[in-house]
Parts: structure tokens; C-alpha cells; sequence
């Protein structure tokens, strides 16, 4: 029977995500012309499914594994964590009540990339902890040991992938807040007020 510990002397450096915003163009004037766009134009995912915003990430890990007495242990890792988050952008200037109604828009959409983000920013701190001080007896190559870091890391990812599902779901089914962007942003205005000043 193998015994895998997790050490509480291992270092843990203080690191930051790297986070970049990639924009694609799409054109139009109004709140149904732009959407359309964004259909035309927005980023790939899955089965070659267009999206409103996409956010991507690249991870690399630093790893410091010591082999002692037979056994090996992960002594200090540090991620290099980078993400990407692909928004729309007008190419035009849109006359100033669809500017404000954009705005909005866009803000919402930033604000629920984010939130995928903040799951891949918490998925890398797990890994972190569940991996720092990782230690594998009999284990003298340190070959044990990258088996077990594979194990914690899949079921650390898949945990990451149903928040990105569950999120998902709410958000974009009805009433969701994806939903209500959408629907305020290609909707007409009614009533006497909505004028362009």
C-alpha cells in the first residue's frame, strides 16, 4: 500500500494571473445589426459554435521535485497563468442612444467573462495546494509521483469544467443575465422619451 502526504513546509510562491483583453470587430448601427454581427463574427468553441465572448487561459507550472531517502517530493511549484478574454467591439461610432444601450452590453458580457476567470484563477490556488509538498515513497526516479499530480489535477479541471456548465446555464437560459443583455440590446426603445437628445 503506497502512502502519498502532503507536506506543510512546501513553498508556495506568491504569484498573479496575467489578464488580456483580445477584441474582433463587427459592424452595424443598430442593437440587431451588431448582434447579428456578433453571430457572423464571434469566437469558435466546441463543435464550431459561434459565441457572444470567449475566455481562454494558458497555464505552465514551475516544479521543484527532490528525491530523499527514496522518496520524491514536490518541494515548490509556481504557475505562470495567462488568460485571455475575447470580447466584440463596434468598428463604427454608434449614434449616442445606442452607445449607452452597447455600454451596457458590453459591461455585462466583460462581468460574466470574469467570472469564468475567477473559476481558473480558484482551479490554479487548488492545484497549488493539493500539489505543494506532494510527497511519494519509494519513488527514488520521481515517476510515482507525476502519476498521482495527474490524478488531483484531472478531477481539480473537471470540477472547474461543470462550474463553467452550471454558470453557463444559468445565465443564458431564460431570464438568465446573458439573456436580458441580449434582449435590452436588440430590442426598440418604447415610448416618447427614448429620443436622441
Amino acid at each position: 500500500m503506497s502512502c502519498v502526504a502532503l507536506l506543510p513546509v512546501a513553498a508556495r510562491a506568491d504569484w498573479q494571473a496575467v489578464e488580456k483583453v483580445e477584441t474582433y470587430a463587427i459592424v452595424g448601427k443598430t442593437g440587431p445589426e451588431l448582434y447579428a454581427s456578433i453571430g457572423e463574427r464571434g469566437p469558435k468553441i466546441g463543435n464550431n459554435i459561434r459565441v457572444i465572448a470567449h475566455t481562454n487561459f494558458k497555464l505552465t507550472w514551475s516544479r521543484n521535485y527532490q528525491a530523499d531517502a527514496g522518496a520524491c517530493t514536490l518541494v515548490s511549484v509556481r504557475p505562470n497563468l495567462v488568460i485571455t478574454y475575447t470580447l466584440p467591439k463596434p468598428v463604427e461610432r454608434l449614434p449616442t442612444a445606442m452607445a449607452r444601450k452597447w455600454e451596457t452590453f458590453i459591461a455585462g458580457v466583460r462581468s460574466h467573462e470574469h467570472v469564468h476567470g475567477s473559476f481558473i484563477k480558484d482551479m490554479v490556488r487548488k492545484i497549488e495546494l493539493a500539489t505543494a509538498g506532494l510527497s511519494v515513497p519509494d519513488d527514488p526516479k520521481c515517476q510515482k509521483i507525476r502519476v498521482e499530480l495527474t490524478r488531483r489535477l484531472s478531477e481539480i479541471s473537471q470540477f472547474r469544467e461543470q462550474q463553467n456548465r452550471d454558470f453557463d446555464r444559468t445565465e443564458l437560459g431564460n431570464g438568465g443575465n446573458v439573456q436580458q443583455l441580449i434582449l435590452a440590446l436588440v430590442n426598440e426603445p418604447q415610448g416618447p422619451d427614448l429620443a436622441e437628445p
